[in-house]
C-alpha cells in the first residue's frame, strides 16, 4: 500500500542555505558551550548530590537558599519543578581531598542529610521530645512496626497503603497535609487515630536523593564521551565497507553534526546533561544512520538504472523515493517522544525534549548533509570515466 506518492522536490538545490543554517547553529552552540553559559552538568557527570523535595506549604526559593545559608550551603543550585512553591530540587556540591571513591560517597551523603536537616530546622523538635514520628519521612518498614501493636496482622498492610498514598502524589502534591485526607488512601478511621496518635505531619517530604562523587562523575563522562565517538567510528566502518569511502566519511560527518546540533539547542535551553541525555543522544545517531542507509541503499540502485543522469539528480531521485518511508517512520516515532514530552512527567521531560528535536533532525541531517557531502567528494575527487560513483 502506497500513502504517499513520489514527489519530486530538488533537495539539492538547496544544500548551501542548509549547510549555512547548519553551521550558524553549532557555532552559536559550541561558542554558548566554551565562552558561554556553557553545558550544565547533572549529578550523573558533575558529582554532588541531588534532592528532591516536597513541602507541605508553599515556600520560595529565597526561604530556601536562606536557611541552606546558616549551614554553609547558600551556593547550592535550587530550582523549582513540579507544583510551583511547593516541589523543589536542590543540588549542591562539596570539594574534597579524596581519592577514595567510598569516602566520596559518605561525603555527599553527609552533605544531602544536612540539605535536609537545615530544611527542617526546628519542626517536629517538639514531637520528637514525645516520641511521635514523622508520617512524611517514615519509611514502611518503621511505619509496619509502628502499626504492628495495634493492628497485628493488618500493619504490614496498612503501612503500604499509608505509603503508597504519600509517595505516589495521591494527595495532588506527594506529601500527606493532614491526617484527615488518610481516608482516601484505603484505611479506616481507627488507623488514622493511631497514626495520629503515634505521628505528626511534618514540613516536607524527601521524593529522591541521588549522590555521585566528583571522581564517579569524572569517570562517568569519560565513558559517555567514549560511548559516542566509539558508536560513530563503528558507523564509519559499517558504512564505509558496506557502500565505499566517501559514503563512510559522509555518515561519520553527519553523525558527529547530529551529536553538535543536538548539544547546541541544549546548551541554549539549560537543561542538564545525565546518563539518560546520553542514551538520547546515541538513540538519534541510530535513527539518523537508519535514514541515511535507506537513502544511500536508493542511490546504489538508481546509479545502475540512471547512468546517464548526473549524480545530483540521482540523489534527488533517491531521496524523493525514500520520502514517504521516511515521513510514516519519522512520524510515530515524533508522535510517541511528543507523548512521553507533555504527559511523561518531570522525570523524562529532558530526555522526550531531546528525542523530539533528534527525530526531526536526524531526517534533516540524512537530507542536507549526508547527501550534499557525498556529492562534495565525488565534486573534488572525479571518478575516472566509466567507474561507478
Amino acid at each position: 500500500m502506497e500513502f504517499f506518492k513520489t514527489p519530486n522536490i530538488n533537495f539539492m538545490k538547496y544544500r548551501f542555505i542548509a549547510l549555512a543554517v547548519t553551521g550558524a547553529v553549532i557555532l552559536a552552540g559550541l561558542l554558548n558551550v566554551f565562552f558561554g553559559k556553557g553545558i550544565k552538568m547533572g549529578v550523573d557527570f558533575g558529582g554532588g548530590t541531588l534532592i528532591r523535595i516536597v513541602f507541605k506549604n508553599p515556600t520560595t526559593t529565597g526561604d530556601i537558599r536562606a536557611e541552606l545559608s546558616r549551614v554553609g550551603l547558600g551556593e547550592s543550585v535550587i530550582q523549582e519543578s513540579g507544583q510551583p512553591g511547593r516541589e523543589y530540587m536542590i543540588r549542591t556540591m562539596q570539594v574534597l581531598n579524596t581519592k577514595d571513591a567510598q569516602q566520596e560517597i559518605e561525603a555527599h551523603e553527609k552533605l544531602g542529610n544536612r540539605v535536609i536537616e537545615a530544611l527542617r530546622g526546628d519542626d517536629g523538635k517538639a514531637e520528637q521530645a514525645r516520641e511521635l514520628k514523622d508520617l512524611n519521612a517514615i519509611d514502611e518498614a518503621s511505619l509496619t512496626a509502628l502499626l504492628r501493636q495495634a493492628f497485628r496482622d493488618k500493619a504490614e498492610e496498612y503501612a503500604k497503603a499509608v505509603i503508597h498514598y504519600r509517595t505516589t502524589k495521591t494527595t495532588g502534591s506527594g506529601i500527606i497535609e493532614d491526617f484527615a485526607g488518610l481516608a482516601s488512601a484505603g484505611v479506616g478511621p481507627d488507623v488514622v487515630k493511631e497514626l495520629q496518635a503515634k505521628t505528626y505531619l511534618g514540613k516536607l517530604t524527601v521524593i529522591s536523593k541521588e549522590t555521585v562523587g566528583p571522581q564517579a562523575g569524572a569517570d562517568l563522562r569519560k565513558k559517555a564521551t567514549l560511548a559516542v565517538i566509539w558508536s560513530l567510528i563503528g558507523m564509519l566502518v559499517y558504512i564505509g565497507f558496506r557502500f565505499k569511502l566517501e559514503y563512510g566519511v559522509s555518515a561519520i560527518v553527519t553523525l558527529t553534526q547530529d551529536v553538535l546540533m543536538a548539544l547546541s539547542v541544549y546548551s541554549f535551553t539549560n537543561r542538564e546533561i545525565n546518563l539518560p541525555i546520553i542514551a538520547a543522544l546515541l538513540t538519534i545517531v541510530g535513527y539518523s544512520i537508519n535514514d541515511t542507509v535507506v537513502v544511500f541503499d536508493r542511490v546504489r540502485e538508481n546509479l545502475k538504472g540512471m547512468r546517464k543522469d548526473s549524480f545530483e539528480a540521482i540523489l534527488n531521485r533517491s531521496i524523493n523515493q525514500s520520502l514517504g518511508r521516511t515521513i510514516i517512520t519519522t512520524g510515530t516515532v515524533f508522535l510517541a517522544v511528543l507523548a512521553l514530552f507533555l504527559f511523561g512527567g518531570k522525570s523524562i521531560n529532558d530526555f522526550a525534549f531531546i528525542m523530539l528535536f533528534g527525530s526531526i533532525e536526524g531526517v534533516y541531517s540524512t537530507i542536507y548533509l549526508s547527501c550534499p557531502v557525498v556529492l562534495f567528494w565525488t565534486q573534488i575527487f572525479k571518478p575516472k570515466k566509466g567507474a561507478r560513483r
